[in-house]
């Protein structure tokens, strides 16, 4: 299926076994109940989140167009490892296809790289919104926030497909045991017969280009928005200190355990332990999937008081049928 290179002749391994997080075997009961919790929550609240936006007119804004983006994304790379992490907490049911190893892989690289270029959007949205009020629908019209949704996604491939390529057509002649509890690149790019470092030194450049320059833009956007913010009255600055105190919680979820996830997986496990080098990486998957919606939406006054109706409404339809 693979060539071979550096002249290994090996065969693809038919799965790889997964085995969690090792070290913490004892816990593994209580992380599955745990991450079943968080990813119920999850999946229940992107997905009220999307369908109140979908539904309600009045929240077709550009901002409430990113979210909705956003909490679509978030089910995506939750789904993506989740699934199988409880699978193999609960259950011990610990193998994954190559196939469907590399399939999780590009799908949580590729869901993480356009998640922090919804970040990014998201960000600027707030700056022309409190900066430039007046040009607000002139410049962020539904072309331009699709325009902009196309590039998020095109960079996301673009940068993550040649990584995954690279790890796959590694080759493969020893053990097929990943130390990690999802197909994370490093853990299997470590079971190769050649030097796993070119894919790794790839993922670490890349990975930093990208959050560096996102996050450069997203910290001008608040800074102008901080400067602007002084100008306007004491509601008006409570009211975006508010929205802008919720944006910047959500990033520091995601980019403060997502980077070091990265940076942590280099160092030697005498320095950081394995365990604590997996269970990072595991919850950077989940959380922010988790109180995104919450941090996001439901501090949001629109989208929080169409909950609260839609909610009352399903209650009274249901007390109704049952009367």
């Amino acid at each position: 299926m693979l060539g071979s290179s550096n002249n290994y002749t090996t065969e693809v391994p038919a799965t790889f076994i997964l085995v969690g997080i090792p070290g913490l075997q004892s816990s593994h009961l209580w992380l599955a109940v745990s991450l079943s919790i968080m990813y119920t929550t999850a999946l229940l609240a992107n997905t009220l989140i999307v369908t109140i936006i979908w539904m309600d007119s009045t929240l077709q804004e550009p901002m409430y167009y990113f979210l909705c983006v956003l909490a679509a994304v978030d089910m995506v790379m939750a789904s993506s490892v989740v699934p199988k992490m409880v699978s193999i907490f609960s259950s011990g049911d610990n193998s994954i296809s190559f196939n469907a190893c590399f399939t999780q892989m590009y799908f949580v690289h590729a869901a993480t790289a356009v998640e922090t270029g919804l970040l990014l959007a998201m960000a600027f949205d707030r700056y022309v919104a409190i900066c430039k009020p007046l040009h607000y629908k002139r410049i962020l019209t539904p072309r331009v926030m699709l325009e902009m949704t196309v590039t998020i996604t095109i960079r996301a491939i673009i940068s993550m497909t040649p990584l995954s390529w690279m790890v796959s057509h590694l080759p493969f002649c020893g053990s097929n045991v990943v130390l990690h509890s999802y197909c994370e690149h490093i853990a299997v790019a470590k079971l190769a017969c050649a030097d796993p470092r070119p894919s790794s030194l790839y993922s670490l450049i890349v990975s930093s280009i990208i959050v560096g320059s996102d996050v450069v833009f997203i910290a001008a956007s608040y800074i102008l928005i901080l400067q602007a913010v002084f100008d306007l009255s004491k509601n008006a600055q409570l009211k975006a200190l508010s929205t802008c105190g919720s944006h910047v919680g959500v990033m520091a979820l995601y980019y403060l355990p997502g980077m070091a996830s990265v940076y942590v997986a280099w160092l030697r496990e005498d320095i950081v332990p394995l365990s604590t080098q997996v269970l990072l990486a595991d919850l950077y998957l989940i959380i922010p999937s988790t109180l995104n919606p919450i941090i996001y939406g439901l501090r949001t006054k629109q989208i929080r008081n169409q909950t609260r109706s839609l909610l009352i409404h399903c209650l009274f339809n249901h007390s109704n049928l049952g009367s």
